[in-house]
């Protein structure tokens, strides 16, 4: 009996302890059985204790390392660098050869069809152009100096000797570039590979010391433009500024010693990362231009010519090797004034040339100095157009409203001892014969159309006048004619060839 009452203790306990949800308690139990006459049932209940808290535990809290956050960077452009390859050899004769002891007018003629017996007959393009130097005494004495796809346009740049010829070539077999003729040797090759002489948005054009040595041209690095120069033969290729700026528009002073260019180095130190004062083109505009600057080609010294800011490339120009000539202001840009500005390098100092009656208007275009710098010529465009002519001392020499043209639609050009000034139109927008002035702004010669006259450049020697006219009599056709430096005795040099006709300059001399 004691013993089945212990079992049913046991068996309640065991059913608590399955209840708890603690740790299992350890039951204690004693039964003693002593044998007696007087039965004794003693009988302790056994214990649960439970001591055992249960604890809460924490999940672990994960600490992230900090990740660094990169700083945005611009990623550079591809930049080109300088070779000599794809070289060929170009027959040329022995005159041209030797040197260019007197002036030759260089030109172009694109899609020639000379050997189709009718002129008037319809015939497909070419797409071949010709460089030809001509002599200006018979139009018999023409020479023809690389033969071109009709692509490269008026990419052709000659050096003022006319022995070293830079040209953009345009190829469908990975041979595009710029390339390097040199006159003397008859020998040519590709110095740069690029695609284009835009760089960054501007025309990058090569420009010639005066000895046709060396070439400088304004090429992109990896953030920036800088002024590059390369000898003739392809060789010591430098950079001549490298600066984070935007350097452009080279032009080598007429001694060879200097080059004027433009550069934005005073808004903006650098275009490169990192660099102080660097700009972000992610919020800063690149430039329009830059202010006017020289360099010793000798020593590298960098000075800067003028505060203003220089956006035209054909404004920027030396007259001779202590003078130079820019303009400041673009109506194109929005500007309500554009100013003609001349300099001088030795002492560096610089000063704006209007009329001092105030009388031009405050936009003036298209202006040719005269070799000396003492006097301008102008389109003063307000609003009607006239043309002046001022001291650069801005005393009035002349003006006329009789000659019309439309706004930068007028060329000008001095003879080389100042004493006449040839006037004509541009781009076949040509009015009137050829116009000649002297320096006091009389008329010696005003012609009438045919031709019409465009673009007049005197020689080198300033024994002749060359210009292109357009003969409304055959269908508009575009021919460069020669005359004296006065203008008169006119002579038609390219009516003996079919195609497009284009005058360069004169080269040689």
């Amino acid at each position: 009996m004691i013993f089945r009452r212990l079992s049913l203790a046991v068996l309640v306990l065991s059913a608590a302890c399955q209840v708890l949800s603690a740790p299992t308690p350890t039951p204690t139990a004693t039964a003693t059985l002593t044998p007696s006459n007087t039965p004794t049932s003693t009988s302790v209940p056994p214990t649960a204790t439970s001591t055992a808290t249960p604890t809460v535990t924490a999940s672990p809290t994960i600490t992230l390392t900090p990740t660094l956050t990169p700083t945005p960077t611009i990623t550079p452009q591809p930049t080109v660098g300088f070779v000599f390859d794809e070289w060929e050899t170009v027959e040329l004769p022995a005159s041209i050869q030797d040197g260019l002891e007197t002036p030759l007018i260089a030109f172009i003629n694109e899609n020639d069809r000379d050997t189709v017996g009718n002129a008037l007959t319809p015939q497909p393009a070419t797409n071949v152009e010709t460089l030809y130097y001509m002599s200006p005494s018979s139009s018999a004495n023409r020479v023809p100096i690389l033969q071109l796809d009709s692509s490269t346009g008026n990419q052709v740049y000659i050096s003022p000797d006319g022995a070293s010829i830079a040209y953009f070539k345009q190829t469908s077999d990975g041979t595009t570039g710029l390339y390097i003729l040199d006159v003397t040797i008859g020998f040519s090759g590709r110095v740069l590979p690029v695609t284009s002489l835009i760089q960054r948005g501007f025309p990058s054009e090569p420009t010639w010391s005066p000895d046709g040595s060396q070439m400088a041209i304004a090429l992109a690095t990896g953030y920036d433009m800088d002024i590059f120069a390369v000898s003739k033969d392809g060789s010591s290729p430098r950079n001549l500024t490298r600066h984070g700026a935007y350097d452009l528009y080279p032009s080598w002073s007429p001694d060879g010693r200097h080059i004027l260019f433009v550069s934005d180095r005073e808004r903006c130190p650098s275009w490169i990362p990192g660099e102080p004062g660097a700009c972000d083109p992610n919020t800063t505009t690149p430039p329009n231009g830059g202010n006017p600057f020289i360099l010793n080609v000798e020593s590298g010294e960098v000075t800067q010519l003028s505060n203003q800011w220089v956006t035209d490339p054909a404004s920027l120009r030396w007259l001779n090797a202590n003078q130079v000539i820019f303009t400041s202001g673009d109506p194109a840009f929005g500007d309500p004034e554009r100013t003609l500005w001349i300099a001088s390098i030795n002492p560096t100092q610089a000063r704006e040339v209007r009329l001092t009656d105030g009388s031009d208007s405050p936009i003036r275009l298209v202006e040719t100095w005269s070799p000396d710098g003492s006097a301008v010529l102008f389109q003063s465009a307000g609003a009607s157009t006239e043309i002046v002519l001022a001291g650069s001392d801005g005393t009035l020499i002349g003006r006329t409203a009789d000659l019309t043209f439309p706004r930068f639609g007028m060329a000008a050009s001095w003879a080389p001892d100042g004493s006449l000034i040839a006037i004509g139109g541009v781009d076949g927008q040509c009015p009137y014969g050829i116009t000649v002035l002297d320096n006091t702004f009389e008329f010696v010669t005003r012609s009438s159309p045919p031709p019409s006259a465009c673009d007049p450049m005197y020689s080198p020697d300033g024994q002749w006048l060359a210009f292109t006219g357009v003969s409304m009599q055959r269908d508009g056709r575009v021919d460069i004619y020669v005359a004296g430096p006065n203008g008169r005795g006119v002579v038609n040099m390219t009516g003996g060839l079919r195609g497009q006709i284009e005058l360069l300059g004169w080269v040689g001399g």
